[in-house]
């Protein structure tokens, strides 16, 4: 069974790219699965403070993940796989090392200016990825993207 993996973030690009991987998964019998990143916070402030940061952003994080999957469930029939992670240097290679099931690695590129950080490292690393890299353009429309899924 393919498993299409999709970064959310609150960006529209990430939206189109979920939209793109299940609309593929359901067209090939597979399955998506979510991999929600919580923003690394940059300081540290007193313990409880810290505490109370990180948890917040792991919370908006697993509610955006959990709407993103809400909105799966209604489209495919399936329910997708939700993953929250910290974003630090490498958590999804490291993600795509721990699921060798993950069939492909889809990535929404800003539909103006520059395509995004997490598009521009892993077209850089796109030769070394243990799966295919699929680049969806942010400004798609649902049309496209159900004519090309």
């Amino acid at each position: 069974m393919r498993v299409y993996l999709a970064i959310v973030d609150e960006t529209e690009e990430s939206r189109v790219s979920l939209h793109f991987a299940a609309r593929r998964a359901a067209k090939t019998g597979g399955l998506v699965q979510i991999l929600a990143l919580v923003p690394k916070q940059g300081f540290n402030a007193f313990g409880g403070v810290q505490a109370t940061i990180e948890e917040e952003a792991r919370d908006r994080a697993e509610v955006l993940a959990s709407s993103a999957a809400g909105e799966l469930m209604d489209e495919m029939g399936k329910m997708p796989q939700i993953a929250v992670r910290v974003n630090e240097e490498g958590v999804i290679s490291d993600y795509l090392s721990e699921h060798p099931e993950i069939a492909a690695l889809v990535l929404g590129a800003a539909a103006e200016g520059p395509p995004g950080p997490l598009v521009t490292h892993f077209t850089a690393k796109s030769g070394s990825l243990p799966c295919p890299l699929f680049i969806v353009p942010g400004g798609m429309s649902a049309e496209d993207l159900e004519r090309l899924s």
